[in-house]
């Protein structure tokens, strides 16, 4: 799901060096390596799916049309996969897509969460761990900034949980409306926990790596792979 047109590694701003994967280990290229591309087909669905944030809070808490909002976040989803998948056909991975893509997919979680707390869908406790999750993570990315790093590669517990939450937030928004589509209430909440459950894991992990990164900064030496930091 998230950052599906190419990575955001956790390496020192040095071109060309090969960086750990945050996720299984493996190496991936550097963000600062993929072409500086504008106008590409994945980045005009990535601008589509953004484009489609305001639309759907409207249609949630405005006319609360939610078959329509639930439709939506089905494109979304479709234009989410369709994105990174033609970013690779094509070859049209770029720095901006890196950025959008996991950008749209925080932008539509939290604000459905905030609809949903305002529609009495999901209780607060919920909104708040996963917005609480989002804030240390800013916190996270602060600290990595001043530190001269660039955000960590994401995590596929990341991408797991965003798309389990992705398919649940549909499926609660239509049990919620009762009628014949109450039978869908078990399956959403099943998502909705697992969902939130590796949303939060991920974040703690993403946690972890930030503070072993600065505290071997601290120490003056480099985690394993990545090679010294280099100077301003």
């Amino acid at each position: 799901m998230t950052s599906s047109q190419g990575p955001s590694a956790a390496v020192p701003a040095s071109p060309g060096r090969p960086v750990p994967d945050a996720g299984a280990g493996s190496t991936v290229s550097d963000r600062n390596e993929l072409p500086d591309r504008v106008w590409t087909v994945p980045n005009a669905l990535s601008v589509l799916r953004l484009l489609g944030v305001p639309l759907f809070l409207w249609l949630l808490l405005g006319p609360e049309e939610d078959g329509w909002a639930v439709v939506v976040l089905m494109v979304s989803g479709v234009t989410d996969w369709a994105d990174g998948k033609l970013a690779r056909l094509l070859g049209q991975s770029s720095r901006l897509g890196a950025l959008l893509d996991p950008a749209a997919d925080r932008l539509y979680i939290v604000a459905t969460l905030v609809a949903f707390v305002l529609r009495d869908v999901v209780p607060l406790w919920l909104v708040a761990v996963l917005v609480g999750r989002e804030l240390v993570l800013g916190g996270m990315l602060v600290l990595l900034r001043r530190a001269g790093y660039p955000p960590l590669q994401v995590h596929y517990l990341g991408k797991a949980a965003t798309f389990l939450l992705l398919y649940a937030f549909p499926l609660l928004l239509l049990a919620s409306g009762g009628g014949g589509w109450s039978w869908v209430a078990p399956f959403a909440w099943a998502l909705t926990i697992w969902g939130s459950a590796l949303y939060v894991l991920a974040g703690l992990l993403y946690v972890v790596q930030v503070v072993g990164l600065l505290r071997a900064e601290r120490a003056g030496a480099s985690p394993a792979g990545t090679g010294p930091r280099p100077g301003p």
